[in-house]
């Protein structure tokens, strides 16, 4: 079993990261770049690193490597050559590591907090095409094109550390099936979030019934949900998903804001309801994992947090 079965144990919310290329936009970074926040493995390692000490600081139990967009074909085509690119897909996962090194001799250990689960995040074919296409499926591989596509990043960050998988923004089940294959073979545990068409279909049509059969099937999966959605249509997503499963339910949607193409700027929620609100409804309707993805930040996942710390008699998760 791996260090996120002991959370699992507890029967208690386990709390998210939040937003990495929209958190590093908001702190005044440049991340209009194919690579997105990858290319900060490069320029600015640090600010990748601060901000996960800064999501461990509000409270989260799992924190995300930055290698979302960090992929082989992806950094050749920005001019890197092979080498220089798996070298920074094993940063992503070594930043990750020291951030939660760091954070837990300067805060975390002396506050007797939970001690983090560290994950390879593993983005979608849609994710390197940079057009899109991960909110769509607009694209279509064989399963051995997948598998090629993931296997030497899944190798490289397995190698490094990962403690678990991201196989996230999903918007088609073919290539979760690849995904979850090579992870099954590695004996590594991992979640898989999806991207929605509507509450009941994933992105590519596929209804969640459909999904979540075949998912069943995985050993090592330990969530199954969805991320980079409109968080007001995740209540129906989580109650569709507890009919057709058992498998603890992800989620990690948008902030909720609408952003404003004339002005450039990113204005509330429309409907008034903040984060924090909708995320107690999420853990009402069953959802065992909650973070947030675009335009998330600290200060939202501290909210969740709070929504995992109103029990009783918490068993910490020491590290090891």
């Amino acid at each position: 079993m791996g260090r996120i079965d002991d959370f699992l144990k507890q029967g208690k919310l386990i709390v998210m990261d939040g937003a990495m290329g929209t958190e590093l936009e908001k702190r005044g970074y440049n991340v209009s770049d194919a690579l997105w926040s990858a290319k900060f493995l490069k320029e600015n390692p640090d600010a990748i690193k601060q901000i996960h000490k800064d999501y461990m600081e509000a409270g989260a139990n799992v924190v995300t490597c930055c290698s979302y967009q960090a992929t082989i074909p992806g950094f050749m085509d920005a001019g890197y050559s092979e080498a220089e690119a798996e070298v920074l897909i094993r940063k992503s996962m070594e930043i990750a590591l020291l951030a939660r090194e760091e954070w837990w001799q300067e805060s975390g250990k002396e506050k007797g907090c939970d001690y983090p689960v560290i994950a390879g995040d593993i983005g979608p074919y849609g994710a390197y095409l940079a057009d899109g296409s991960e909110y769509s499926g607009a694209y279509d591989l064989t399963k051995e094109e997948y598998k090629d596509f993931h296997s030497k990043r899944i190798n490289i960050l397995k190698d490094a550390g990962a403690e678990i998988f991201a196989v996230e923004t999903c918007p088609k089940l073919d290539e979760a099936k690849a995904v979850a294959e090579l992870l099954e073979e590695l004996d590594s545990d991992f979640w898989v979030s999806f991207t929605v068409k509507t509450p009941d279909r994933i992105s590519d049509g596929t209804p969640i019934k459909d999904v979540v059969e075949c998912m069943n099937k995985y050993s090592h999966i330990k969530a199954i949900g969805v991320n980079c959605v409109a968080p007001e249509i995740v209540e129906d997503i989580i109650l569709n998903l507890r009919n057709e499963s058992d498998i603890p339910i992800c989620v990690y949607p948008n902030s909720g804001e609408v952003y404003d193409g004339i002005n450039k700027v990113w204005n509330g929620a429309p409907d008034g309801i903040s984060f924090a609100q909708r995320a107690k409804k999420w853990q009402i309707a069953g959802a065992r994992f909650i973070g947030g993805c675009c335009r998330t930040s600290p200060d939202d996942i501290k909210e969740v947090a709070k929504l995992r710390d109103i029990s009783t008699n918490p068993i910490i998760i020491k590290a090891k």
